[in-house]
């Protein structure tokens, strides 16, 4: 695998490229305003990043993050991310997204929407506990012994690994949450989001990021409530 692409190049995304970018990926970038827009990002990034439209970036990414607003899940390009695995950075927000029925009661979760909606793709929900600051603070080499853990869930094994071989890559461990339909453990609300990263600080993104380990991001997703 070579190229990362993104469907969505903001705050998690952008800093999901630049740790791709100095791990040695190529990278596809992409968002809703057009890839003039991300110039200034590819400049950053240097030869091995690139700008393209959302259709391009899916077309030519060996994996894909989606890190758009949920509201417009809708408009992921499904036909090019076909037998792929993408990963879902996605987190519901009424107060912006508008209400989703079937998330407010509980029946299904973002990702399994996304998914629903990519049914020839295998969806794994990745980097949506985190804040951006902390997941560009916090990576470290494979075997620190403060190396932090990202908690993912899908229903694809094989997907999942390729997730947690991605996250190794740009120094993160992984802790397997489950299938999709667990995602709601690691959701917003919940212990693993946002504290696990800032020593529980209750305005977490004033902290500068303390490391997590896999036993600790464990603990917190056991510890969820619905």
């Amino acid at each position: 695998m070579t190229t990362i692409a993104f469907i969505g190049s903001g705050h998690i995304g952008g800093t999901v490229a630049r740790l791709s970018a100095a791990a040695g990926y190529d990278v596809v970038l992409s968002n809703s305003r057009g890839p003039e827009t991300l110039q200034d990002l590819v400049a950053e990034l240097g030869p091995k990043a690139r700008a393209a439209t959302p259709a391009e970036a899916a077309a030519a990414g060996d994996l894909v993050v989606v890190s758009i607003p949920l509201r417009a899940y809708r408009d992921v390009p499904a036909e090019p991310l076909a037998g792929k695995t993408v990963l879902d950075t996605n987190n519901y927000y009424s107060q912006r997204d508008g209400d989703f029925a079937q998330l407010e009661d509980g029946s299904t979760t973002s990702s399994e929407l996304l998914q629903q909606h990519l049914p020839a793709s295998a969806v794994v929900k990745v980097f949506n506990n985190i804040y951006f600051e902390h997941l560009k603070a916090l990576p470290r080499p494979s075997g620190a012994s403060d190396r932090s853990a990202l908690p993912i869930a899908g229903d694809d094994a094989a997907a999942k690994q390729e997730a947690s071989a991605f996250l190794d890559a740009i120094g993160y461990d992984a802790v397997d949450a489950g299938p999709l339909a667990e995602g709601w453990r690691f959701q917003p609300g919940t212990p693993v989001y946002g504290g696990s990263y800032a020593g529980d600080s209750a305005n977490f993104w004033e902290s500068p990021g303390v490391p997590a380990g896999a036993e600790r991001i464990r603990a917190n997703l056991d510890a969820a409530k619905r």
